[in-house]
């Protein structure tokens, strides 16, 4: 590989970046807000859940019962209903993700030491969302279940008894459970990779939509020095892309960055050489610019957002689709950076990651000197 011609290669595309300054705008743009957006948008924490209650106690006892709800950060309380038909309509107009139905004798039960059953009516149209609601409901059910057989061993005994079981639970890497802390380092993955792709699978393309590739055919310069040479640009606007994604991860969303920024910034530089090298393989197969993003879109959004374990746990996925998954470089990207963003890890445990990358990176590259040189024979 001649570095002169490699050097002219690199100008030569640089020039054309430089000469179209809202393409320039756009790669740089685009990224920032998709991650405002996303970062903003995306989210699978589920606050505020609005609350009804049919309250046909009206005692003290259900009283407490349902401020256990109404103090909680979890839960807002949208009023009470009348009847039964009132707890339909706030459910269907969608006023209401909860309704509580206590019975008439709620408080007698409990003063008698027998259980009082109470109805929890949950939409369930958004089945996630319903499911998160049932586990905050039953957490302050419980809460409630301890205080009122505290109260009942105290009466009873004259002290209270202290609970069997004391869980403590404590959480590593992401204290508070924002989803934000794990959802803002995967978009820096899908994201780039996207953007990485759609920048080179138009650069071959365009060549040959313009017809200056034959004016290439009859130079010197080799197949691997002009795919190197229009890679090295969008390489640098590329890394100019990530900078940005991770200060705004920091300053903006306040994501933790609790690992190395220097390895942070190496597995960047070599997940972009690879979809940067991705891009221009589809915009060497394809030869037109409209098909060749298309392409690129397909193969790099959709794959990163879905199957990357980004959004959706990988573990969870049928096993067919759990083997899709390996070929994804987006995978691996989304591991290291999670890695490094919340738990601190180093390559110590991130290097099998790093290493599908580096291989990666290196069989696109090769495909696409290949497919560039059978082009040009």
């Amino acid at each position: 590989m001649n570095l002169r011609r490699l050097r002219a290669m690199a100008r030569k595309e640089a020039i054309h970046i430089r000469r179209d300054p809202r393409s320039l705008g756009l790669a740089i743009g685009i990224p920032m807000l998709m991650l405002i957006l996303f970062g903003y948008a995306l989210t699978v924490d589920v606050d505020h859940v609005p609350l009804v209650v049919w309250d046909q106690s009206g005692t003290t006892q259900s009283r407490e019962f349902v401020a256990q709800f109404t103090a909680s950060r979890y839960f807002d309380f949208r009023g009470a209903a009348s009847d039964y038909a009132g707890l339909v309509r706030a459910i269907d107009e969608r006023t209401a993700l909860l309704a509580l139905v206590i019975p008439p004798d709620f408080a007698g039960r409990l003063d008698a030491g027998r259980p009082a059953e109470v109805a929890a009516i949950i939409d369930g149209s958004d089945a996630n969302t319903a499911a998160i609601v049932l586990g905050y409901a039953q957490a302050v059910a419980g809460v409630f279940n301890q205080r009122v057989a505290l109260a009942q061993s105290l009466r009873a005994t004259g002290r209270a008894a202290a609970p069997p079981l004391d869980l403590r639970p404590r959480v590593w890497f992401n204290e508070e459970l924002e989803s934000r802390n794990f959802i803002i380092p995967g978009l820096i993955a899908v994201i780039m990779g996207l953007i990485a792709a759609l920048l080179t699978s138009l650069t071959v393309a365009r060549e040959w939509e313009h017809g200056t590739m034959e004016q290439l055919i009859s130079t010197p310069v080799k197949p691997a020095e002009v795919i190197v040479g229009k890679l090295i640009p969008y390489f640098v606007v590329g890394m100019v892309d990530v900078l940005i994604a991770v200060l705004m991860a920091v300053f903006l969303f306040h994501v933790p960055l609790r690992g190395s920024v220097t390895l942070l910034f190496a597995t960047a530089a070599l997940f972009l050489v690879g979809t940067l090298a991705q891009g221009i393989l589809i915009s060497v197969l394809a030869r037109g610019q409209l098909l060749a993003s298309q392409i690129a879109m397909v193969s790099t959004f959709l794959p990163a957002f879905l199957l990357s374990g980004f959004m959706f746990a990988i573990v969870n996925m049928p096993v067919p689709v759990q083997v899709i998954t390996y070929i994804v470089p987006a995978r691996y990207f989304v591991a290291i950076v999670k890695g490094i963003y919340l738990r601190g890890v180093g390559l110590t445990v991130l290097w099998p990651d790093v290493i599908f990358l580096a291989v990666f990176a290196a069989l696109v590259l090769a495909l696409a000197v290949t497919q560039l040189k059978k082009r040009l024979d």
